[in-house]
């Protein structure tokens, strides 16, 4: 049975805990995996010249990516809702900020993702420090925001609707267990965000 994160400690010894079982640990680093997994940029274009761009890809330069300059083809809608455009009137500036800053961005949020991801593959005892509990606080929304865009949910009302309609649902329709775990992934959200707000 899942316990919510709680604050604990003072000072540097301060630490957020929760307690989640193998299973929700499982499917919560699972879906955390898959988000980070969207979000990787797509490789670089070969250019054709095999020891540069072995050269290039061993460079260590120290810095994140700033962009990536490659046409991805058809964007998928649960990106938009990761990396939403800065300026929503004017295509163009919107366009060269991404650019600028996308790379940068996915670079940051895949980090996230995958530490958190490490983090449930140990015991019940899920224990975060400050940066950590940050960090997973990101990747549980990042994973809400794409889950809510799966499931079509753009305000609270769609979520009213979806759920009355899972009333209805066999227990094993997909629909059922994926809202399940929209508000599973919710109640942690929460309830590490009140802990972080504490004083």
């Amino acid at each position: 049975m899942a316990k919510a994160f709680r604050r604990t400690g003072r000072g540097a010894d301060r630490r957020y805990v929760a307690t989640l079982g193998a299973a929700e640990r499982d499917v919560v680093a699972t879906v955390m995996d898959q988000v980070h997994d969207l979000l990787e940029p797509p490789a670089p274009p070969d250019t054709g010249d095999a020891a540069f761009d072995d050269l290039v890809a061993g460079l260590d330069l120290g810095a994140e990516p700033a962009s990536s300059a490659v046409d991805e083809g058809p964007r998928d809608p649960a990106l938009d809702r990761l990396l939403p455009a800065a300026n929503r009137e004017d295509p163009e500036a919107a366009a060269e900020f991404r650019r600028l800053t996308e790379g940068g961005l996915r670079h940051r949020k895949a980090s996230a993702l995958a530490a958190s991801a490490e983090l449930l593959r140990g015991t019940d005892r899920v224990e975060l420090d400050a940066p950590q509990a940050r960090a997973f606080l990101t990747a549980l929304t990042d994973v809400r925001l794409v889950l809510g865009e799966r499931l079509g949910l753009r305000t609270d009302e769609d979520l009213e609707v979806m759920e009355q309609m899972a009333t209805s649902l066999d227990e094993d329709d997909p629909l059922l267990h994926a809202l399940a775990l929209y508000d599973f992934l919710t109640w942690l959200q929460e309830t590490l965000a009140e802990a972080l707000l504490r004083r």
